[in-house]
């Protein structure tokens, strides 16, 4: 199905920490919007053609309503603009976009719901709309500044680990599970490609079902650049190469599928 264009409106936004932003914009996309998925949003700095995408933290689908927390990457990027939208200004988007997570593969299970930087984000929806036996959130942060921490703890049982060991577990999620000797029957995770090759390692050692996005390394988000571009064990049907674009073809894949030894990456998603 395409996806057309529209102009969103600006409800709110707030700094949450320092460099990560909370948007809350009125779409239309937010009627069809899954956890996992994400939106392009337009900056209006016409040398930057290709789109920015961001995950969706929250839907308010009854009131056609996305929450976006973002990252601003340098000064002067698109998501610096972004950062300067206010309340009733318009933005351009399309969306919903990629493959969410399929948590409906959660029910009856104990689940870990993983979350690294800017990969926390996504988590949330997840987390609000999973139906399952045990949710464990088990997120990670550089320090204290844990952003959306009471939203989580409204959602799930929470644990922290924080790289400086100021809140939670001194580490990374992996440190935190192992400290608090948890366990899952299935896994959910967003997060920067070394906390992902280890939950990857970590499923595959004790045969867990583990599903993981991509998203961080996307970078027009419309499949247009190509720089988002994975090696996968499966061969895609038409180009019959080893390769998909994590945008048109994730950001959620099954683990397995998978070969983080030969993930590409592009300086479009910094622009």
């Amino acid at each position: 199905m395409e996806r057309k264009k529209e102009q969103a409106k600006v409800l709110s936004q707030e700094m949450l920490a320092d460099g990560i932003y909370s948007l809350w914009i009125e779409t239309e996309t937010a009627l069809t919007a899954r956890p996992g998925q994400f939106v392009s949003v337009y900056t209006t700095d016409a040398s930057k053609l290709l789109p920015r995408p961001i995950s969706i933290c929250e839907i308010a689908k009854e009131a056609k309503r996305l929450r976006l927390v973002y990252r601003v990457t340098g000064e002067k990027t698109g998501t610096k603009q972004f950062s300067e939208l206010k309340a009733g200004d318009f933005v351009p988007v399309i969306g919903p976009l990629g493959n969410g997570f399929p948590y409906e593969k959660a029910e009856g299970k104990k689940v870990f719901l993983m979350g690294g930087g800017i990969g926390v984000p996504p988590i949330l929806e997840l987390a609000k709309q999973m139906q399952c036996e045990e949710k464990q959130i088990v997120v990670g942060y550089r320090d204290a500044h844990t952003f959306l921490k009471e939203e989580f703890e409204q959602n799930g049982t929470l644990y922290i680990s924080t790289e400086d060991g100021s809140v939670g577990t001194k580490g990374n999620v992996m440190d935190a599970i192992r400290e608090q000797s948890l366990d899952a029957d299935i896994i959910f995770a967003c997060g920067p490609t070394p906390m992902l090759r280890a939950i990857k390692a970590y499923a595959e050692e004790k045969k867990i079902e583990c599903y993981i996005s991509l998203e961080e390394r996307m970078a027009c988000g419309i499949g247009a650049c190509l720089a988002c571009v994975c090696k996968t064990k499966e061969k895609d049907a038409h180009s019959n190469v080893n390769n998909k674009r994590i945008c048109k073809d994730g950001p959620v894949f099954l683990s397995t599928e998978v070969d983080f030894c030969l993930l590409y990456t592009s300086d479009a998603a910094d622009e």
